[in-house]
């Protein structure tokens, strides 16, 4: 659990072709954790927001498929009035049911549906992208006008608190991520109304949430709900029938990601598109071409992070990209863009020539596969919220239109529907939509939102068998929350927060508490388990007592990402499957803040803490800054070796999972050769403890007196970007040439002693060479399997035996 600043570094995106098979078995720990990990340290190196979308790509090309008539029937099982119920009728009614707003027989008194035959007999007119937004934007806002009158049995009515509309974008939207600005681009958003009208106001009307102190009880709040309801009727929808006249296909200003229900990106094809049929009937479903949006050929591009010189906006090859038909085909040199290939490609957004100087991000996101580009939107919705369930986004090409369902498990993209000779289909989708609640958008209702001294909180209250009601609140507004970017994963938030009833049987700590809010994988060991393990093991031994968090509280949450996948009949639903955990503990603060004598000290009883907890059967395997705390106690600092989510159990019998853990910047070298990568190198506790030694390089060389270089003046930072293997090698050149990098500063003592540590992870990688070569294993066999205690033991012997770790231990050396 990293804190704010520097809390950690990237890895690498799991490789295009690793091996699937066995991962249940897999022993070894490259790769990582990918996106989660990547989108957690934006903060750490400076890395800017567009380094990500590698890592994006990675979670889009693992994407599963499900049939268009099992997501909607999923959409309307959740839209309808007893969701925990089975309703496998409610998609043949709902089809009946929209049939004559289909087919102009179904006019409101402010809307006919006819404007919808109108629109799209527009839409599929020849033309570049952006002309098409307008037409879409009207069929969907006069179909949702029309439906909301359409009444089906089993169905809730429509949601006036939500009162979603179909906005034109197609302006840059910013979020911070910790330190980091990020801009996207969406052509379409769908918003609750009151949000589309506030971005065309000259004053910003909308709030953040409840005030705490006021109108907190049930009833206020059921009876605040039912005099909105009343107070909304023909006013609401003159409201929403003046914005659809005006505003729905303008550009609006600054919309909020935190509003955003989901997006719509558009790619158009240069031929024309078959007019709509003169009346819709009820047919079975006809798979459209393609059926599913392809991204095979993102696996081929392979686009592993480049150094810091790299573009950042080649994430991939460009004839790679290209040849997907799903991305921008850019203008010539000579800026023509009629030598576009009609034929071939899809038009992108004209976004370059009317992007912003400043929006270059967003300018870059153009050139991107449109399952990218989508996959980044919903990082940003991801992160405008705390523990957010699961987000929805479409995406259109031409006519055919495909849902994509994220969570943190994975993704699921259902099978193409052509909303111009299937307008039935597509009308299901929205009547099912117009009466999602928020929670149904994926938002967290156990986490009600509330202001508190004009700042942004959460606040979460639950009964506790032990402590009676648990209250929570999180102060999600604090400079020092940890926030995470990217799309599967444990999708890690660190969050501070004050607790009534924590502090009445804690008593009040000196720094305050931080709840840490994941999505832990359900197959592994949990990380309350792992800890009371660890507490267990720190009662026998001094090493570990006081060095390993203190967990105050948890909660488990019942809300397995699998049931979706259940439903939609995906291949293996349960694999990968997530639960979301919030964990309490005392807030630590990070080792980079320390320098000299006090970062070695602080660092070595950190490495005593590993080495007993290794013995005694608790793996940690993710050795990382973010991973090495401290705290005070008797004037002292006290190390404290953090984040046990990934960790494992020696006699645990289940499967280790399918996250390998690891961050590769500070991974052993053995594990991030192509056998390490195949998962062929044992994980064993020299690696773990060849990573405190790189951890040690990394802080002692990229910061000064506890405070982070500037970019010119730190080494490494292409450690972080570049893929596993290239990775390894240039952490094996620097730790055979031992050169102090010419832009750090150079403390002597530091530097001597991490020159003695790098010669002894030479030599020992220099032993094991030289043994491989006597006796050769078999390629598919794991290589240094067995690993005794004295090994472990020996191996420490050889860094604390060092004069440079004498020289730091002793209580004489300064600063």
């Amino acid at each position: 659990m990293s804190p704010a600043g520097e809390t950690g570094t990237l890895s690498t995106p799991p490789r295009a072709n690793a091996s699937a098979s066995g991962a249940s078995k897999i022993e070894s720990t490259p790769n990582s954790r990918g996106a989660s990990v990547v989108s957690e340290h934006i903060g750490v190196l400076g890395v800017k927001v567009k380094k990500i979308r590698p890592w994006i790509q990675r979670d889009i090309e693992q994407v599963k498929e499900c049939k268009a008539d099992a997501m909607l029937q999923a959409l309307l099982q959740r839209a309808s009035s007893a969701p925990e119920t089975e309703q496998p009728e409610l998609l043949q009614k709902c089809f009946k049911a929209v049939l004559p707003v289909c087919n102009g027989q179904a006019s409101t008194a402010l809307v006919k549906s006819s404007d919808i035959e109108t629109a799209l007999s527009e839409y599929v007119r020849p033309g570049v992208e952006n002309n098409f937004y307008g037409p879409f934007v009207r069929a969907t806002n006069n179909a949702l006008a029309c439906l909301e009158e359409i009444k089906v049995d089993g169905m809730r009515v429509p949601v006036p608190t939500v009162d979603m509309i179909c906005q034109q974008n197609d302006m840059p939207m910013h979020q911070m991520h910790q330190t980091k600005k990020s801009t996207r681009k969406p052509d379409l958003v769908i918003l609750p109304l009151n949000t589309a009208c506030a971005s065309f106001q000259d004053e910003k009307g909308s709030t953040m949430g409840k005030q705490k102190d006021d109108k907190k009880d049930d009833e206020k709040d059921e009876t605040n709900q039912e005099t909105n309801e009343r107070n909304d009727g023909e006013q609401r929808k003159k409201k929403r029938k003046a914005h659809m006249d005006t505003n729905a296909t303008a550009k609006p200003h600054n919309l909020p990601w935190k509003d955003v229900l989901a997006c719509i990106e558009f790619k158009r094809k240069t031929k024309g598109i078959k007019a709509p049929p003169s009346s819709y009937t009820l047919t079975d479903y006809a798979p459209t071409k393609p059926e599913y949006l392809p991204v095979d050929h993102l696996r081929t591009a392979g686009p592993a992070p480049g150094p810091p010189q790299t573009p950042a906006t080649q994430t991939a090859s460009d004839s790679a990209f290209r040849s997907s038909g799903l991305t921008a085909d850019q203008p010539s040199q000579g800026g023509s863009s009629s030598k576009r290939k009609a034929a071939d490609t899809l038009e992108s957004t004209a976004k370059k020539p009317k992007m912003d100087p400043n929006d270059r991000d967003a300018d870059a996101d153009a050139d991107l596969d449109v399952t990218v580009q989508t996959g980044l939107y919903a990082a940003e919705m991801f992160a405008a919220n705390l523990a957010v369930n699961y987000l929805l986004n479409i995406i259109v090409v031409d006519d055919i239109a495909w849902i994509w369902y994220y969570d943190r498990q994975g993704i699921i993209q259902c099978s193409g529907i052509n909303f111009i000779q299937d307008l039935p289909r597509f009308m299901v989708l929205l009547y099912a939509l117009q009466r999602f609640e928020l929670h149904d958008w994926g938002r967290n209702k156990d986490l009600l939102a509330v202001e508190v001294d004009e700042k942004l909180c959460h606040e979460f209250k639950i009964k506790d068998e032990k402590l009676g009601e648990v209250d929570l609140l999180l102060h999600t507004s604090h400079d020092e929350r940890w926030t995470h970017y990217g799309l599967q994963g444990r999708a890690t938030n660190v969050v501070p927060v004050t607790s009534e009833a924590l502090t009445k049987k804690y008593g009040k700590f000196k720094d305050g508490m931080v709840a840490k809010i994941f999505w832990g994988e359900a197959s592994r060991t949990s990380e309350p388990e792992i800890l009371k393990k660890v507490e267990e093991i720190a009662k026998r031994h001094a090493t570990v007592q006081d060095h390993v968090p203190q967990l105050l509280w948890h909660h488990r949450f019942t809300n397995p990402t699998s049931a979706i996948r259940e439903a939609l009949d995906v291949p293996e639903p349960t694999k990968g499957s997530r639960v979301l955990y919030i964990l309490v503990f005392r807030k630590l603060f990070p080792i980079t803040q320390l320098h000299g004598k006090e970062l070695f000290d602080v660092w070595r009883q950190c490495i005593l803490c590993h080495l007993t907890l290794w013995k005694e059967g608790v793996y940690h395997r993710d050795v990382s800054p973010g991973n090495l705390m401290w705290y005070w106690k008797d004037r002292k600092r006290i190390g404290v070796l953090n984040d046990y989510d990934l960790s494992s159990l020696a006699d645990d019998p289940g499967p280790r999972g399918n996250e390998r853990t690891g961050t590769v910047p500070f991974m052993a070298v053995d594990l991030l050769t192509e056998e390490g990568q195949q998962g062929k190198v044992k994980h064993l506790y020299r690696h773990d403890l060849e990573s405190f030694m790189w951890c040690f390089a990394w802080i002692s060389l990229r910061y000064e007196n506890g405070v982070f270089l500037p970019r010119r003046l730190r080494p490494f930072d292409e450690w972080a970007t570049l893929d596993a293997v290239a990775c390894g090698e240039k952490k094996y050149v620097f730790q055979g040439r031992r050169k102090l990098p010419a832009c750090s500063p150079t403390n002597p003592l530091m530097w001597r002693f991490l020159v003695a540590c790098l010669k002894v992870l030479d030599a020992e990688a220099y032993n094991r060479r030289a043994q491989q070569s006597d006796s050769p294993t078999e390629v598919d066999e794991l290589t240094d399997t067995e690993e005794s205690v004295s090994d472990m033991d020996n191996f420490l012997a050889k860094f604390t035996a060092t004069q440079a770790w004498a020289t730091l231990s002793s209580p004489s050396v300064s600063q």
